[in-house]
């Protein structure tokens, strides 16, 4: 399940920067889309109780 588990985070942590590269760039095209692999890789991960807010709370300390 540990292969899986990090798969998720990984998919949740690439869709949480392609989104934030899309509203850099102001594209609003590519911000749909990103937002919905975001909400999709964030269902996936809740759906298997997976924390992925954990995740963000490191990113955003180590910025």
């Amino acid at each position: 399940m540990g292969g899986f588990v990090e798969a998720v985070r990984e998919r949740v942590r690439e869709a949480r920067d392609r989104l934030a590269s899309a509203l850099e760039a102001e594209d609003a095209y590519e911000v749909a889309v990103a937002q919905d692999e975001l909400d999709d890789a964030v269902r996936v991960a809740r759906r298997h109780d997976i924390d992925v807010d954990a995740d963000l709370a490191v990113d955003t300390d180590e910025e």
